[in-house]
Formats: C-alpha cells, structure tokens, sequence
C-alpha cells in the first residue's frame, strides 16, 4: 500500500530538483531557477512537467521519499524536460515523448544510484545524458513532431509571459556592452538549464551569489580558466560562444573546488589543472558525436568529476589540505565552516583513546624520555602514583607494597579485542631488573588495523582477559606490577602500528584527559602527557551527568520571563533513522544535534531561528565536561555560520577557503559547587565572544544553575537584553 503523500514534502522535491543542478536545497535558489526555465515559456512548463511525473512516479513505486524530497531524482529529468523542449514544437506527441523520458530517467537514476552508489559515487547527470541521447536518436524518426521555431518569435513568448514591459526588460538585458567573455560566461549559466539569452544568465548569477559565495567565485575561476586555455592552445573560442558549452567547467568547478571535496586552497589547485583536461575532453568528443548529430551536454564535467572522486577512494593517507566532504550539507561554506570546527572538535581520522588507569597518576617518562624511551620506542609513557610530596611510595620504599601504583587496576584504553598476552614473568624485588625478558607481563590490545595498544610490566597472574576476548574502554584488565626491566613498579603504555611485543612505537595522542598543575585542573583533548604531568581521566558528577544525560523521549518544560512577560517552551529528545540525537522545540521547530560519550556532552549542529530560547542553550552548553573541577575553564570555536550575521558573512564566504577573519570562541567555567562530596546545586558559567579580525564585537554570556532535578534554570545576557529561563524534567 502506498503511503500519503505529503504535500508540503511534495512540493519541496519539486523547487530541490531545480537547485540540485547547482548541489544545492537552497528555496531562494530553486524559486529562481524555477522562473528562469519559464523565460522560455513552454520549456518552463514541459521542464516541471517532467519533475512532476518523476516525483510521482518515485512516490508510487515506494522509492526512498528522503532523496526524492532533495531533488536527486526530479534534476535530471527537469534537464530532459528541458532539453526536448527548446528543440521541437510544444503539442500532445512532444507531451508524452517528455513524460516517457522522466520514467526512462528515473529508472536509469535508481540503477545508476545502485551502481556506481556502492562506491560512495554521485551519478550527477549521467542519466539525463543517457536518456535525452535516446530520445534525441528516437524522435528524428517521429515525423509528427514538428522542430521548434521559438527562437525565430522569442519576443512573442516573452510577450505572453510578462507583456511589453517584459520584452523592454529583455532587449535592455540583452543588448547590454560588456566583455566578450563576460557575455559568455553568463550565456553559459543560461544554457545550464537550456536558456540561451544574456537575462537568464544574469539572473543565475544573482541567485548563484545569493546560496554561496564559494560556488559564485568557482563558476569564475572554472570558465576563465577554460577561457584562458583554449587562447592560450589555440582552440577555436568561437566554439565556446556557439555552443555554449561552458557550463562544463562552471559546473566542474564547482563540483572538486566546493561540493564534493571541502573548500582550499588545493582544491582551488586541482581545479586549475582540471579544467584543461575537461577542455581536452570537450574538444576531442565533440568531434565524436557531431558523426551522430548529438550534442556532448554536460559528458565532459560527468567524466572529470567522477574519475577524480573515484581516484581520491583510493589514497592511502588522505589528507585533511584536500579533504572529501564526509557530511554533505548542500553549501560548501557550510561545509567548510563545519570542516574546521569538526577537525579541531572530534578529529574524525583518530580512533578515541584513553588513560589506562583509574584516579590520577603521574609520568613517571614521556616521549624521548631520559631512560628507555629512544629511537624506534621513543613514543611511550610510564606511569606511577604519587602523594602530596610527589613521592611515588610510602615508607622505606624497599617493598613492592610500598609503591602507590603496584596492584592498582589496569583498564582497557579503548574497546578493542586482546591480541596477544604474557602473564608467567614473576615481579622484580624492588631495584633489579629483567633484561632477558625486559617487557615483561603484557597486554596487546587491537584497537584498529593500523593501531593497537600495549601494556607492560603488569603483575604475574593479574591479567584478567585472554587473546581472543573483546573489551570495551574502561574495563579491567590486569594490576600493576614489577615484571621486565623495571627497577621499580610502574606502567608503561604505548601505542604501535603491529601486534607484537616490543614493536616499535607510533605517536598518537590521548582523545582527552584532565591535567592537574598545582591546584588547578585543565582538560587536555588529543594532546601528548609530558614528564611529571599529573593526569586523570574523567570522573564524572553525578548531579552534571543526570543533568545532562539527554536521553531521547526526555522532555523539558521551560518558562521564560522577560519584561514581566512568560514564555513557555518544551524540549523533546529524540533521535533519527541514522541514529542522531537531537534536542528539538516544540515551539520554534529548532533543533540542536549532539553526542554525548559518558564523559563529554558536545552540541554539533543547530538548526532553525536564532533569536529562540534553544539557540541560546546551543551557546551555553556548547561543550560541556560532566565531571567537577572548580574553576576549570573549557574553551572551544564556534562555527562562524552558525553565529555572524549574513551581512558579515558574505565577505567572509569569499575568502573562507584562504583565511578566516571571523572567530566566535566559546568558554565555560565550572564556578561554584555547594558540596563536593554530596552537591545540591552547581552553577557553570559560559561566553560566546565574537571578534572580526582579532578585534572584540561582541559577546553573549550564560549561567546555568543545576540542581538534584537536573538543569533547574539558565540566565542569558546578550547586551542588549537578558532574560531568566527555570527548566523542569519530565
């Protein structure tokens, strides 16, 4: 049975399959582009004619309403629509060819996605080449289908559209002076969606600007750079102007310097030397299909771009200066503000790991450490426990007992399967050591292919796991002793690329940990540990983790008062198909999108208005640690799209894949407690500080009051107004 179809979802897919040709979701955009095909007035209606019956079509065959709705499937067949259109006379044959070429595409979209999607591949506009070349081939034997001469009376059309007023518009637009190239660049733009005129280039231009500043600039930076070859080889530019086939470096462009792979400078680098080999393919399958009388479209950008994405698959070390975009948001700006907060944030390429011990120890050597950690083993630590005067034991220190350290719990620094284990070496008697066996009593752990995580010098008959067995973080596996050539009980802990005993050692870093200097305390996030640094993973407050411990079918009750007037709000936590949590309001609609790992809340992602009450909580909990340490401070970057203004913006867009002059710093400090040991109430204090080319513009701050309830109330200031917020669970 087939589902209802949603008409507002519907209609979404409808406007999405005109900005899809750009990559992009945006409504201005696609309201735009949507005009723009109806300066030809019966390409216009055949265009959406073809998006209509794809989309329906999707409906009725139960495909995936997701990708129907952003426009995936309805962008090529608009294309035929459109294609078919200009070229024969609008009647009842021409109907049905456009309305059989929308299935034909849709089938071919779906096997294609099918196809080349097990790749992590975009089948962009192969399927409309694939099906407006058959319909082409097909209809010159349809002698009832009449050649369009649209052309020849273009002001009679426009007439139609808009009257005189209209046709004045045109001719202006049309007749303007401007640069040979210009002229051809914005014909160019037209021609994407079969609009040979100065006017709807012009309008593109405007609508390109408008969704991204990143896109604009590329569709520049593709064309003259394909303008500049073709002068530069000789190649007739003429043929540019003819056919306008342009669009194929404005739409490659694009696609490698923006959409696909995150904005950069290299990226900007490889579309420079893409670009001729997308002239090369132009020129030389031009050549080929005038034989058939068949127009090359768009081949040469669908050639191109896929044979590089498909090239980038196979790096070995891909790297962060030309990054693919893992998380498509539809706006290379959003992509590449997200980009950059998200390397710094999570740095999705390192596989979480933790100290392996409870409570706080002391490196007892780091790296390049003065004793045994040299050359090929030089990235390793050792661990030891000492008291309030930096002793490592009590007493004479003649006994292993006497050592803080020995017998403490060792615990599995990721989850991992245990590879390999010695557990026969018996402990030293304090002072001597094993060279024989010198790593003594040992635990490999499998972290990854590439990384695994060694443990040495633990006590004889303490290893609690055997080769084989899955462990998760945080689980104990063994004690601390004294086996191997350790003069004294300690911990030695290293990562490496093979699962041997001994293997030489790889440098990479703790995920995050707290590092205690003096009476302070700091969270270190993917850092190394130093000698005599003392550190300690998270211990988590009860009253912060229940406060925070956002689970979805949890709803919380707001009410805010500002100027003597109340606002009410509730909040759902609810998670998607792809397992996404999020923080929804009931009354804006807006949406914040989070992780939450035990030990670290962080808001990814917000979605909606942001003059509500959940935009403010997005800043205020930005990042939030769920253990106590008194004046702890957490800082962390903002993404500047998600906190500037367009206005400010828009300037920034132009030179985001270069150098960034906005910043908006996050910070929050963990300010008072009223218990440590049994706490009632803790208050976190928190700034959003915005600042245009190092200078200060601005800044928000929060408190948020916890109680035994969780999240009891948040006071916001922004400058200009304030306002309390109390919150209660239900």
């Amino acid at each position: 049975m087939v589902k209802k179809v949603d008409i507002s979802q519907f209609l979404k897919g409808i406007l999405n399959s005109y900005s899809q040709v750009f990559f992009s979701d945006n409504r201005i955009f696609s309201v735009i582009l949507l005009v723009v095909t109806f300066v030809d007035l019966y390409a216009g209606m055949f265009g959406l004619i073809s998006v209509i019956c794809t989309n329906l079509a999707g409906y009725l065959l139960g495909l995936d309403r997701r990708i129907i709705t952003r426009g995936l499937y309805g962008f090529n067949s608009l294309l035929v629509g459109l294609g078919l259109s200009v070229y024969y006379s609008p009647d009842i044959l021409l109907l049905v060819i456009v309305i059989l070429g929308s299935f034909l595409t849709l089938f071919i979209s779906v096997s294609m996605q099918g196809v080349i999607g097990k790749y992590a591949l975009p089948y962009l506009s192969v399927p409309f080449l694939i099906s407006i070349w058959i319909a082409t081939l097909a209809t010159r034997e349809f002698t009832a289908l009449g050649i369009s001469e649209r052309g020849i009376y273009t002001f009679n059309d426009l007439y139609m559209i808009g009257g005189d007023s209209f046709v004045r518009i045109y001719e202006w637009w049309n007749g303007l002076q401007i640069f040979r190239s210009l002229r051809i660049y914005l014909i160019s733009l037209g021609a994407i969606f079969f609009q040979y005129n100065l006017l709807s280039g012009i309008i593109i231009a405007i609508g390109l600007i408008n969704f991204s500043r990143i896109s604009f600039t590329l569709s520049l930076v593709g064309f003259y750079a394909a303008y500049i070859f073709y002068d530069l080889v000789g190649a007739d530019i003429s043929e540019l102007n003819y056919s306008y086939i342009g669009f194929n470096y404005i739409l490659t462009s694009i696609a490698l310097g923006g959409f696909f792979i995150i904005p950069s400078v290299r990226s900007h680098i490889w579309v420079l030397i893409l670009i001729p080999l997308v002239a090369l393919i132009t020129i030389s399958s031009s050549s080929i299909f005038v034989v058939f009388k068949l127009p090359v479209y768009s081949l040469p950008f669908n050639i191109i771009v896929l044979l590089f994405l498909y090239v980038l698959k196979f790096r070995i070390k891909p790297s962060q200066k030309l990054s693919e975009v893992f998380i498509q948001q539809n706006s290379p700006e959003k992509n590449l503000y997200s980009f950059h907060n998200d390397r710094i944030r999570f740095r999705h390429n390192l596989r979480p790991v933790k100290l392996p011990f409870y409570g706080e120890w002391t490196v007892a050597q780091a790296h390049d450490g003065e004793h045994t950690h040299k050359e090929a083993w030089k990235h390793a630590w050792d661990f030891i426990i000492t008291d309030g005067k930096d002793k490592q034991f009590s007493g004479s220190g003649d006994l292993l007992t006497d050592y803080y350290c020995y017998d403490k719990n060792i615990t599995a620094p990721s989850d991992g399967t245990i590879e390999h284990i010695v557990d026969n070496i018996p402990d030293n008697t304090i002072g001597d050591v094993n060279i024989k066996e010198n790593w003594g009593n040992t635990v490999i752990i499998k972290i990854s292919d590439q990384l695994y995580a060694s443990l040495s010098h633990l006590k004889p008959g303490s290893i609690k796991v055997k080769a084989g067995d899955q462990v998760k973080e945080g689980e104990i596996i063994a004690r601390c002793g004294n086996s191997g050539r350790s003069p004294y009980p300690h911990l030695h802990f290293q990562l490496q690329a093979t699962p041997y005993i001994g293997s030489p050692t790889l440098l990479y870093p703790f995920s995050y940990y707290i590092l205690k200097k003096s009476d302070e305390w700091g969270l270190c996030q993917f850092e190394i540990p130093e000698t005599n640094n003392k550190v300690s993973n998270i211990e988590t407050n009860e009253l912060l983790n229940n406060a925070f411990n956002l689970v979805p079918g949890k709803i919380l009750h707001l009410e805010t008062t500002t100027n003597e007037e109340k606002v009410h709000d509730e909040w759902e936590i609810k998670s998607d198909e792809y397992n996404n949590t999020f923080i929804e309001s009931h009354g804006s609609g807006s949406k914040i999108y989070f992780t939450n790992d035990g030990n670290l809340l962080w808001f990814k992602h917000f979605e909606g208005k942001r003059n509500t009450l959940l935009y403010y909580f997005f800043i205020a909990a930005f990042k939030i640690q769920l253990g106590y340490y008194q004046d702890l401070a957490l800082t962390d970057q903002f993404p500047v799209n998600l906190i500037f203004r367009r206005i400010i913006l828009f300037f920034q867009d132009f030179l985001a894949p270069f150098r960034m002059f906005l910043l908006s710093s996050y910070r929050v400090k963990y300010d008072y407690i009223d218990n440590e040991i049994s706490p009632s109430k803790i208050i976190l204090k928190s700034t959003a500080t915005n600042s245009v080319f190092g200078k200060t513009i601005g800044n928000i701050s929060v408190s948020i009051e916890i109680n035994e309830q969780g999240i009891h109330q948040f006071e916001v200031n922004t400058g200009k107004k304030s306002f309390v917020t109390t919150c209660s669970e239900s």
